[in-house]
């Protein structure tokens, strides 16, 4: 069965971020863990309530066919944390799915894994793609390699279809 690993912030994400990729993945048989910096319920900014399953820093590369970092103002928890932006370094160099949306594709960006890129952010994180390296793309999703990235809520569900297509073509390696 496929994987993939949603990092999300404990409140304040973007609920259509979280919810219609998931649903896209889930109704096309990947099963998504969700993982945040606690445990137990978690909600975002219209008030979705979610369940974190696992701690991040207990998320383990080699379980999962991809990472995929949700936004909204809740994930800057995650702009400089240490274990955060390891697993985006992890997962890129295992060549597994590295994707985030909204705000987050910053976390991709300060992890270094953008430079000479090609990315998609929200408009509040162009400056932090281009100081990372990355190559500002101005496109709804972005697909640049193994990396993945989407402009804002309303880029979710396109955001879960390139997500799901690109999970489908990854092998199978746990």
């Amino acid at each position: 069965m496929k994987k993939a690993v949603f990092i999300t912030a404990p409140e304040v994400f973007r609920d259509e971020e979280y919810d219609i990729p998931k649903k896209i993945l889930e109704d096309a048989g990947v099963k998504v863990i969700t993982a945040s910096n606690k445990t137990g319920e978690i909600t975002g900014k219209f008030g979705l309530k979610a369940k974190s399953d696992i701690l991040l820093e207990d998320v383990k590369p080699e379980d999962f066919n991809a990472i995929v970092y949700i936004g909204g103002s809740g994930a800057s928890v995650f702009f400089e944390d240490g274990s955060a932006l390891k697993l985006a370094n992890r997962f890129y160099t295992d060549k597994k799915i590295t994707a985030a949306i909204c705000i987050a594709p910053t976390i991709l960006a300060n992890a270094g894994i953008l430079k000479g890129k090609k990315a998609t952010v929200f408009p509040d994180g162009i400056e932090a793609l281009k100081k990372g390296g990355a190559i500002y793309s101005k496109k709804n999703v972005e697909t640049d390699g193994n990396i993945i990235t989407a402009a804002n809520y309303e880029t979710a569900e396109e955001f879960g279809k390139t997500l799901l297509k690109a999970i489908n073509k990854e092998p199978e390696t746990f």
